[in-house]
């Protein structure tokens, strides 16, 4: 459609839609076409300018399938095996081309790690290979080879044009009902309240050249891409992410250039495009260039950055030395444009945590086209069914803190990220930029005893503790890295006498009024009619039986609970909480996280060491398993509870935060006596995996149910109604066709992380979800589904053969 017909059309912005997308970029019109293609044609999308001139129209367009999940990976093929067929369905073309991808390795670390994405790859369904450097040679004759070791081959992925991709889909959309407007901006969007004070979105303003107007809507879309955490800012919500300046050169016509796969060079930041007898050299440099930090103009419309070739020079050289044949060709254009970024390299997609019905899908890191089939499909599906179609937590809107929506913080952070799509993907990597924004009220004295800190959500965690003399930092490696050591010191120190964590990142809600009980009850799947002091495990379930959230929650007195989550799900879990309030029920909810902090005790001689600073009793008569209890520390006060997640005695102690410090230093000094080991999370992780205990967002998800996860012990069906109750029930009739095992490798030399390959007598059937050392059984050990059939007892299942891959070498387990 011309500009000149669009404007002639523009009267006919209709005064009401089911859905209505912001922004025309590809990732828009991927919504819009999905949507109409499940039967909502009463979709709207209107664009501010003219579709693809944001960031869609200068993309590279490779089209990558491989991704770090199963899930992300089905959403990548997905876009691959649409943008195939599309061109038949629409008539545009959209340049869609499987010509294949390399991945070169200069190093041994590289070689590992696309070997292990090799193997996990064909378990994913992508057909990928490791090849020599004679067949990598065969495959791109001009790519110099002198220190190549091996590269990773994926034959089917490919490239396509952008902006025609983005147009095919925006006609796709027409041809099922959408209207697609351009030059029609989104000034507003109306939103209203219910009786909770739940915000819930009614419309939005809009206004073209010569008319305004505004739109009823029960659904509205951010997929606004580089303006999205501003935009979204006006209606409360959180989208953190800014633009970088990304950079690339096309060459002048190569004559007698071959078709070529797409070629990445990772240590050389480079990636290679060959279209049209051209050669795109692309660049994803260690340390970018933020953009934008002040706003990015409304009237940004194909527009290019400055050049700046002295930061694009030593990729260029690098890439002249891989490549000779650059040396002679011409450069025809020389591109600066802005991509957005988020702080892990992860896109945004789905409803926002406080805002009913307003959903987002924005942040693609650079790879909009490759993601954007598979993200509109899964966003339409959201949208439909109230709920993701399957297990989409790493790129869930609600996995965002706001700490992480500083502009200061962003600035910073994204321009480590784009660099850290092509480093090296170690296991444990910790980011390095925007470091020291949310700490805990001891982590000076955890500082000062060597502690070691990785970041969740821009809180400050020891992850181990360093030894006086030892370098206090990460060395990388696929090995065992220098830290190895001291991880078994800590772990053994959990297991056969004390061990001393800061927990204080654990996200804490308090849930109290009239109706607190009703309400827990009917979003718990345990029983949480109990004796005030009681916790109880419970999962929050969904209707299909998956896990939404993985808590604690302990009653503090008849209408008060407070409610332990994960670190990194708080937003989720508070997100949950409060979509689920019925008008009537009087409930109140609050983050409680910054209260208090949190000392972990674990190990067998935890209660000497307490009966040095408490005249409390805490023997299993005084105090049993499953309580909570005030109890005095020093000069202080706590409230003490019997819990654990590493399987030793133990207990956590919640502070407040102003006595946290006293708190922790009359512990500190009192363990002198008994060699109480400061310990951090890897250390956590590993006693945990020892035990079998479940991690959220790895061993259990929404996808996965709660029966097959092993955790029936804690679903309590004959306590009346909850959520995911019929679903239980149906499950048991049924019989499980997944179970949740836990593996020790026989050999105690090599290591897991997590995604190594399960194989059931000889085949290839799962992957693991998490995987750690075992410092007391004295070998790797991990978590995984292994597919069973409905039939099949627990002995069956465990008397089978099994193994691990680690990349291409199988490893015997049990």
């Amino acid at each position: 459609m011309t500009n000149q017909q669009q404007k002639t059309s523009e009267k006919s912005i209709p005064k009401q839609a089911r859905v209505v997308i912001i922004g025309g970029g590809v990732c828009g019109c991927s919504v819009a076409y999905h949507l109409a293609k499940l039967g909502w044609d009463d979709t709207v999308l209107l664009e501010r300018k003219q579709l693809t001139s944001g960031t869609t129209w200068h993309a590279a367009g490779l089209i990558g399938q491989l991704r770090p999940s199963h899930n992300l990976t089905k959403l990548a093929k997905y876009s691959a095996n649409l943008y195939q067929t599309l061109e038949q369905e629409t008539g545009i073309a959209t340049g869609y081309r499987r010509n294949g991808s390399l991945t070169v390795a200069l190093t041994s670390d590289r070689l590992e790690e696309i070997t292990r994405q090799v193997a996990i790859a064909n378990l994913y369904g992508v057909e990928a290979e490791i090849i020599d450097v004679a067949e990598t040679k065969k495959l791109y004759p001009h790519l110099n080879i002198d220190d190549v070791l091996a590269a990773a081959y994926i034959p089917h992925d490919g490239q396509g044009d952008p902006a025609n991709i983005a147009l095919s889909l925006a006609k796709g959309a027409r041809m099922q009902g959408a209207k697609l407007f351009e030059h029609a901006k989104v000034t507003d969007i109306a939103h209203d309240a219910d009786k909770q004070d739940r915000k819930f979105v009614k419309g939005v303003h809009w206004q073209t050249d010569n008319d305004s107007g505004f739109i009823e809507a029960e659904y509205i879309v951010n997929a606004t891409g580089m303006w999205a955490r501003n935009f979204a800012a006006r209606s409360g919500v959180n989208v953190p992410l800014q633009a970088c300046e990304h950079f690339y050169i096309v060459t002048e016509d190569i004559a007698d250039l071959p078709s070529l796969p797409v070629l990445r060079v990772p240590e050389e930041q480079a990636y290679y495009k060959e279209d049209a007898k051209k050669i795109l050299l692309g660049a994803f440099e260690l340390k970018a260039k933020p953009w934008g930090m002040k706003g990015i103009s409304e009237e940004f419309c194909f527009d290019q950055l400055p050049e700046d070739f002295d930061h694009f020079e030593p990729v260029l050289a690098a890439a002249i030395e891989r490549m000779p044949l650059l040396a002679e060709a011409g450069i025809h254009t020389f591109f600066n444009g802005p991509e957005s970024f988020t702080p892990d390299n992860m896109l945004y997609l789905g409803e926002a945590p406080f805002v009913k019905n307003y959903f987002v899908a924005a942040g693609h890191n650079s790879m909009g086209i490759a993601s954007s089939g598979g993200a509109g499909k899964a966003l339409a599906q959201w949208i439909v069914e109230s709920a993701p179609p399957f297990d989409l937590w790493e790129v869930d809107i609600r996995r965002a803190h706001p700490t992480q929506g500083n502009q200061n913080y962003l600035t910073e952070r994204v321009s480590e990220a784009l660099g850290l799509l092509y480093d090296g993907h170690y296991p444990y990597r910790q980011k390095e930029s925007a470091r020291g924004i949310r700490r805990s009220a001891i982590h000076h004295l955890l500082a000062e005893q060597g502690a070691v800190f990785g970041e969740v959500l821009g809180f400050e965690r020891a992850n181990w503790f360093a030894n006086k003399g030892q370098t206090a930092s990460y060395q990388y490696g696929w090995g065992r890295q220098n830290w190895f050591d001291n991880h078994a010191q800590e772990h053994h120190a959990i297991r056969e006498n004390i061990g001393l964590f800061d927990l204080s990142s654990f996200g804490k809600i308090r849930v109290t009024g009239l109706d607190a009980l009703t309400f827990l009850q009917r979003l718990c799947s345990n029983q949480l009619d109990i004796t005030p002091g009681s916790i109880r495990y419970t999962p929050m379930l969904n209707e299909r039986g998956g896990i939404e959230s993985d808590i604690t929650v302990t009653r503090l007195s008849q209408n008060d609970f407070l409610l332990v989550v994960p670190s990194a799900t708080i937003i989720r879990d508070l997100s949950w909480l409060r979509n689920h309030l019925q008008l009537d029920e009087r409930v109140t909810i609050l983050d409680v996280t910054s209260g208090e902090a949190v000392f972990g005790l674990m190990g067998p001689n935890v209660a000497q060491l307490l009966a040095q600073v408490s005249p409390n009793k805490f023997d299993n008569d005084a105090f049993p398993f499953g309580q909570a209890q005030p109890i005095e520390i020093g000069m202080g006060l706590a409230r003490a509870h019997r819990l654990s997640y590493v399987g030793e005695y133990g207990f956590e102690l919640y502070v407040s935060t102003e006595q946290a410090v006293h708190v922790f230093e009359t512990l500190l000094e009192a363990g002198k006596q008994m060699d109480v080991q400061l310990c951090g999370i890897h250390a956590l992780d590993s006693c945990r995996l020892e035990k079998g205990f479940r991690h959220f967002g790895h061993d259990i998800t929404d996808e996965d149910h709660v029966l097959e996860a092993g955790l029936g012990f804690a679903v309590k069906v004959d306590k009346g109604e909850f959520i995911g109750r019929d679903a239980v029930l149906a499950k048991k009739q049924a019989g499980l066709t997944h179970r949740l095992l836990q593996f020790q490798l026989e050999d105690e030399q090599p290591l897991l992380f997590h995604q190594e390959i399960i194989y059931r007598d000889g085949k290839p059937v799962s992957y693991l979800t998490s995987a750690n050392y075992g410092h007391t059984l004295g070998a790797a050990i991990g978590l995984g589904y292994v597919p069973t059939d409905a039939s099949e007892t627990a002995d069956d299942v465990l008397t089978s053969s099994y193994e691990i891959a680690i990349g291409q070498k199988r490893v015997p387990a049990r």
